[in-house]
């Protein structure tokens, strides 16, 4: 099994070819981070007219954008009613409905700019473990369909119809949901972007913003860029001392393993119709299919030094629980993506300086969260307007403990994971 992100090796978008920033230049807006939340604020203000650069650490993608699980969801981690709770009637509402659509606009931009990600739009499930996740997943199909959404649950042999277990008796269809190739999706956004007239340089890593009169200056090893306005889309791979962005979220992580293709006479009726999963554990497994027939598994937790004998006793154990037709199954790679989590599991968008927007906290929710983030980010500098945005654009305070938090999250995912595999826990 070796350490590779599959999405990487199967894309059909090919990585563009991109330079490093040299020299000094001007914009109308710099945007630094090249993931799916850059990327979709430079292509709407370039298809906007506006003069936009964008600097990239790494490659395109090289951070959680192109390492996810693919799942093109809708909404926050967290049901409808429960945002409402964290966030207020009015803002939670306007949270629910924006995020609610985001798939739409996911799909869209693969439409209009022929985005070869094999993206699906067969929803994805939720699968209920066990009794208590039963009762959550008839909470949650209450309140979308409250607000009118395609969702649906399963029960008993259609849940055997749609996910390939008998292991499962109820799970939550979501029709606006579906998959994608998550490097695909961010390499075709960033062509989009350089086709419509935005400037994109990679192995530009920030070194500093500052002041520079009215504008604010970027400056990388070999190159600068001074603009009226900038975008902070680092998220969960926020590091520099510069980016404030950094106190707005604690660093997760999320780890996957992928099978080499199965055989369709063997696993031809495990989710059949390519949904994306994940179910009701208190650390979820996630589990989905690619084209190509593998059986990818993924749970919360850092992969990236653990001994591949702990990952594999866990792929297997999470393979057999759910699909046992299976027998024994060999592991081709596995790869690891950070998340940025905030307490009450909801985004922030905030202007740190006057011109200088930033965003944090998606809680897995990247693809779908990012995709109209950066469409409301572009409308937002554009007009001035935020009503495309899923927030107003808040001061928020930042958040304590950061790296207590990490390492709780992280000792406590691994110490269920070792349950697991020790039998401890199902």
């Amino acid at each position: 099994m070796k350490e590779r992100c599959l999405w990487q090796s199967t894309s059909l978008e090919p990585p563009l070819s991109l330079g490093a920033l040299q020299g000094d230049h001007s914009a109308d807006v710099v945007v630094i981070g090249g993931g799916i939340t850059g990327l979709s604020t430079a292509l709407h203000l370039a298809e906007g007219g506006i003069d936009v650069t964008l600097v990239e650490a790494g490659d395109i993608p090289s951070g959680g954008s192109g390492r996810s699980v693919g799942l093109v969801n809708a909404g926050l981690w967290i049901p409808p009613d429960d945002i409402m709770a964290a966030l207020g009637e009015e803002d939670g509402e306007r949270a629910n409905a924006i995020l609610g659509a985001a798939p739409a606009d996911v799909f869209s931009l693969i439409e209009r700019h022929g985005i070869d990600c094999q993206a699906t739009r067969t929803g994805t499930l939720h699968l209920a473990h066990n009794g208590r996740g039963e009762q959550e997943l008839a909470r949650r199909a209450e309140q979308f369909q409250r607000r009118g959404a395609p969702v649906e649950l399963l029960e008993a042999d259609a849940c055997r119809e749609y996910v390939g277990t008998r292991r499962i008796r109820r799970a939550l269809l979501d029709r606006r949901a579906g998959t994608l190739n998550p490097t695909a999706y961010t390499r075709g956004l960033a062509r989009a972007a350089k086709v419509a007239g935005a400037r994109l340089y990679t192995h530009s890593a920030v070194v500093g913003v500052a002041r520079a009169g009215d504008d604010w200056r970027v400056t990388t090893d070999h190159g600068s860029v001074t603009a009226a306005r900038l975008v902070l889309a680092t998220n969960a791979y926020t590091e520099d001392r510069w980016n404030e962005v950094r106190h707005h979220f604690f660093p997760g992580h999320f780890f996957q393993v992928a099978s080499r293709p199965l055989p369709a006479a063997l696993a031809g009726d495990i989710l059949p119709e390519r949904q994306g999963a994940w179910d009701t554990r208190m650390v979820l497994s996630s589990l989905r299919r690619d084209p190509e027939g593998r059986l990818i598994l993924g749970s919360l937790g850092k992969g990236e030094g653990k001994p591949a004998a702990f990952l594999r006793c866990w792929a297997n154990r999470i393979q057999r629980h759910y699909f046992p037709q299976l027998g024994t199954v060999e592991w081709e790679c596995t790869w690891t993506g950070r998340i940025a989590f905030t307490p009450d599991h909801t985004l922030r968008l905030f202007e740190l300086a006057p011109g200088v927007l930033g965003v944090s906290g998606y809680n897995g929710r990247g693809i779908t969260t990012g995709t109209v983030v950066g469409k409301g980010f572009a409308r937002y500098l554009i007009t001035g307007d935020d009503a495309l945005l899923p927030l107003p654009i808040r001061a928020p305070q930042p958040i304590r403990a950061r790296s207590l938090r990490s390492s709780g999250y992280e000792g406590g995912f691994t110490l269920y994971h070792t349950g697991q595999c020790l039998r401890v826990l199902s």
